[in-house]
């Protein structure tokens, strides 16, 4: 690759305030002025999101808001617009400049480069040869790929249709995948007979077969053919094949206009009970929170001089969680993404956690991305940026850090700033004293974020021209009235309360899917607050506006990013025949990352053992995903239960964070009350591992 400049690093919020200043004389004395501009008026922050960025609609709106209260809201009833016609803004200017609009890699080294107009083609290839399947605006089509090239050009494809795009990993089990598309009735599924990730070729023709028999509404089927299945699924279409398509009907493809509120894809959040929910959102909605979160806060901003490496945004996510439509949302601001498929920890029977920071140099990574645990994993690994620098790893493109997931340690954002400036002095740029983050002589930008697969967005986020404080994400994001709020329903500052947002945003949910009176979806996030969201973290925003999330205050699963309801572990685990009752929590535990213990109750005589450990995992493996397979698995007497027979996860889990008995629970409110000493004395086990190695976090086991 030929030597090139960075891209200039004029914050993006400084772009857009001195544009209120020049188009408005909207002048703010700080970051916290702007941000309450932006949620005290709602009309005026979103019209100047939308004229900022030059969104168009051949029909006018008649308001930016209508109605209330929360959810029931309209936002820019009468304009029409598509997702896709928001990349392709970009696409002659970044041509141009010789920017590509996305890097794909493999673990197998396997490099796929697409410019803005071969996406294009590709996308209205696709798009083309689905209307010749009979998919129209409205219809559902489902995905079970990879984190490849082909996988945004399916959802850009059906984006540019109106048709309602969901997508599941490959490594989820086969029953977690029809629990979701399984409510949505999908017409056509696109989906890969096989993958290859660490380090092993997976067959997948098999799930292929069994997604298929368990659709009965599919009318279609397409392949993403690969060498790793054993046998190509029978009567299904080549998705090669459609892409390669190039005449006057691909060439003359235009995206449809579509109401503002038009559905774009369903994903999926699951509580502790039920099926997961299955969240619609619309193509307006997810367009300014893209633009909001991606350019303004995330700070990627396309660089079109042809002198220019360009930015080039890289966020580590499978297909199953959020943040992989958030890294494909990268091209709404005419930005390079740069795509990972494979394991972030190397071979299975190899591990290597220096994996991704060797694919981001060999793609000049600018913005580098991943889950708080990734970030932690790499830590407690060894990973030794300044060597891999020295051995011609050159990570000095590398400017922004992103993290999300989970909160990101205070010492894991130390041990990485820490790295990067040794990385920064080895390659001749020394960090200069005072220098913005995130910028050429600066230190690397933390841009820690928290927000949700809910709203498809962040709540908190980043600023770089505010102080980065390890363990502290920077601000409330524009435009998202959050609050943390007592046990009274109060606002604090300086304690933890409960996430609320008081307004509305753009993003949320536009419905559940087959929700009548929209019922799920109200008790999910308005039963406790009428007409105010509570999002399920606990909060702490602190003086200075700087916030601190403090774990999830609901019992939802959260494991590298990827949500899962407690009860989908339950399901797995309890269809053994040894297993009559277990009990799931994720614990932060400081200093240490997150410890997800499983704790099981077998039938009377048994003893578990290390087999029926391996098949307790390799339950959940295959069912759900490897992401949640347990860090323990402990026999306990008994699951303890609330008088209605609810699993106490809440109360265990603060057990396991070291509070004491008579502040997490009400025992006269339980069952079995007798239960707890069991795990009083596990905790206590717990904090005493955790006190033997020192204090630093590092080593030791737990029990």
């Amino acid at each position: 690759m030929p030597a090139c400049a960075l891209p200039p690093h004029e914050p993006q919020l400084d772009r857009y305030q001195r544009w209120l200043r020049q188009h408005h004389g909207l002048r703010f004395d700080d970051y916290d002025a702007l941000w309450r501009w932006s949620v005290t008026d709602l009309p005026a922050f979103w019209q100047s999101v939308w004229d900022y960025f030059g969104l168009h609609s051949p029909t006018p709106h008649r308001a930016v808001l209508e109605g209330g209260p929360m959810p029931h809201v309209r936002w820019f009833p009468g304009a029409q617009l598509n997702y896709v016609h928001q990349v392709w803004r970009h696409v002659e200017a970044a041509e141009a400049a010789g920017q590509p609009a996305l890097i794909a890699e493999d673990e197998l080294g396997r490099v796929r480069t697409l410019g803005w107009r071969e996406l294009r083609r590709q996308v209205a290839a696709l798009a083309v040869g689905l209307q010749a399947l009979g998919v129209r605006a409205g219809d559902r089509v489902v995905a079970c790929l990879p984190n490849r090239a082909e996988t945004v050009v399916a959802f850009l494809a059906c984006a540019s249709l109106g048709a309602v795009w969901s997508v599941c990993a490959p490594d989820m089990g086969t029953p977690a995948v029809l629990d979701r598309f399984g409510q949505i009735e999908p017409k056509v599924l696109i989906a890969a007979d096989g993958v290859h990730y660490g380090g092993r070729p997976l067959d997948r023709s098999a799930t292929v077969r069994a997604l298929r028999a368990g659709l009965p509404t599919l009318q279609h089927v397409i392949t993403l053919r690969t060498p790793y299945a054993a046998e190509r699924v029978e009567d299904t279409l080549d998705l090669a094949a459609l892409l390669d398509r190039d005449d006057a009907a691909v060439r003359a493809f235009e995206p449809a206009w579509l109401p503002f509120d038009h559905p774009l894809w369903i994903v999926y959040s699951s509580g502790t009970t039920g099926l997961p929910k299955p969240i619609v959102h619309g193509h307006g909605g997810i367009v300014l929170m893209g633009l909001v979160l991606g350019v303004l806060h995330n700070d990627l901003g396309a660089s079109y001089d042809a002198n220019s490496l360009g930015e080039r945004f890289h966020w580590y996510s499978s297909t199953g969680w959020v943040m992989w439509n958030a890294q494909v949302g990268g091209l709404l601001g005419g930005t390079t993404i740069v795509l990972y498929d494979g394991s972030p920890g190397g071979r299975r029977d190899e591990p290597d956690w220096s994996v991704l920071w060797r694919f981001a140099s060999r793609h000049r990574v600018t913005f580098f991305g991943a889950g708080a645990a990734l970030y932690a994993s790499m830590m407690k690994a060894g990973v030794d940026l300044e060597a891999l620098q020295a051995a011609g790893c050159d990570l000095s493109s590398i400017r922004a850090l992103g993290s999300t997931g989970s909160p990101l340690p205070p010492d894991v954002q130390r041990w990485g700033s820490e790295q990067f400036e040794r990385v920064r002095a080895r390659a001749g740029r020394p960090i200069q004293p005072g220098a913005l983050p995130g910028g050429p002589d600066g230190p690397p930008w933390w841009c820690n974020i928290s927000g949700g697969t809910d709203f498809c967005g962040a709540f908190i986020g980043g600023n770089r021209r505010l102080p980065q404080v390890p363990g502290q994400m920077q601000c409330r994001q524009l435009g998202c009235a959050v609050q943390a709020w007592d046990e009274h329903g109060r606002s604090v500052v300086g304690q933890v309360g409960e996430l609320v947002c008081t307004r509305p945003l753009p993003s949320m949910p536009l419905c559940f899917w087959n929700d009548p009176g929209d019922a799920r979806y109200l008790a999910s996030y308005f039963d406790t607050y009428p007409g105010v969201w509570r999002h399920g973290d606990w909060l702490e925003i602190r003086a200075d506006g700087g916030c601190v999330i403090h774990g999830r205050s609901d019992a939802t699963l959260n494991r590298h990013g990827l949500r899962m309801g407690t009860g989908e572990v339950y399901a797995a685990v309890e269809a053994l025949p040894e297993v009559l009752d277990s009990l799931v929590v994720d614990v932060p535990l400081p200093g240490r990352g997150d410890f997800m213990p499983l704790f099981v109750v077998l039938r009377e005589g048994l003893v578990l053992d290390e087999d029926l450990r391996a098949r307790i995992r390799e339950a959940i493996r295959t069912r759900l995903s490897p992401r949640f397979v347990p860090d323990a698995i402990e026999q306990a007497p008994a699951i303890p239960r609330t008088l209605s027979g609810k699993k106490q996860e809440l109360p265990v889990k603060r057990l396991l964070q070291g509070q004491p008995l008579a502040r997490v629970v009400n025992r006269d409110a339980m069952a079995n009350p007798e239960s707890l000493a069991w795990y009083v004395d596990y905790a206590a086990r717990l904090g005493a591992a955790a006190a033997a190695v020192g204090g630093d976090g590092r080593g030791g086991a737990l029990p």
